[in-house]
């Protein structure tokens, strides 16, 4: 496989526990790869919500949720894929298909991934629909939406 241009970006681990949530972020090395991300959420003990969060080279994000049945994730667009290994592993693991138009953004993965936590489906789907903002401000709305905006903001402005 040819060498690949170092991948910019942020992921932050998010944790909701005892009714307060928690945001920290994650190593460098889960932007190029989702098994990196997953181990390095698995890693956290919590009784509460674990998922992260991760913004990469302002092209896409991924929502990546462990959970003892397996892992649950969105890919707001599928045909990042084709540039970037979180997007292809991401795809891998969902059993997904690359679109083959690339002009249009397609998510793969579940867009219910955070229900549970007040971010329903639809709504997730319209964060993913706004393809004018870059992904770290689509990550700032779901954390908005979810609860622990001002947490995620605090830790982007401690990687800026």
């Amino acid at each position: 496989m040819a060498e690949r241009e170092p991948v910019h970006g942020f992921g932050v681990a998010v944790v909701r526990e005892d009714g307060r949530w928690r945001c920290d972020p994650m190593d460098e090395a889960v932007l190029g790869d989702l098994d990196a991300a997953v181990g390095e959420l698995r890693a956290i003990r919590s009784t509460g919500a674990v998922f992260g969060l991760l913004a990469v080279d302002d092209e896409f994000f991924v929502v990546v949720r462990p959970s003892p049945a397996g892992v649950a994730v969105l890919l707001s667009d599928a045909a990042a894929a084709l540039d970037y290994d979180l997007a292809a592993d991401a795809i891998d693991l969902l059993r997904a298909e690359v679109p083959e138009d690339t002009d249009e953004v397609w998510p793969a993965g579940s867009l219910d991934v955070l229900a549970d936590l007040g971010l329903p489906a639809p709504e997730l789907q319209v964060i993913v629909d706004e393809v004018d903002l870059y992904p770290d401000e689509q990550l700032a709305m779901v954390a908005q939406r979810v609860g622990f905006g001002d947490e995620f903001t605090r830790v982007l402005d401690r990687l800026a």
